[in-house]
């Protein structure tokens, strides 16, 4: 997905990254680059608010149910740590 525009950040790494922007998981620079294509690039922006629809969704329908806590840390610490990897990968390949 693209406007066609020239970026500093291409359209697909920024859609790649969204849910870490959601989630808050994302440091400060990565996360202004992201907010300031989002800003320039209205088909990314509306993929953004699809996702994050999406994501308001789930928590709407799903939330009712917890996993034990322990379980619930572990997991939560292991997917904020694949998250923030991968996003530094993507970031470094540019």
């Amino acid at each position: 997905m693209s406007c066609g525009d020239p970026h500093s950040v291409d359209c697909g790494k920024v859609l790649e990254a969204v849910y870490l922007y959601l989630d808050g998981e994302i440091d400060f620079d990565h996360k202004y680059l992201i907010r300031t294509h989002l800003d320039e690039c209205s088909p990314c922006l509306r993929q953004f608010g699809v996702e994050h629809e999406v994501k308001l969704l789930i928590a709407r329908r799903c939330g009712g149910e917890r996993a034990p806590d322990t379980l619930r840390k572990s997991v939560l610490e292991r997917l904020r740590a694949a998250r923030a990897d991968a996003a530094r990968a993507e970031f470094r390949a540019e």
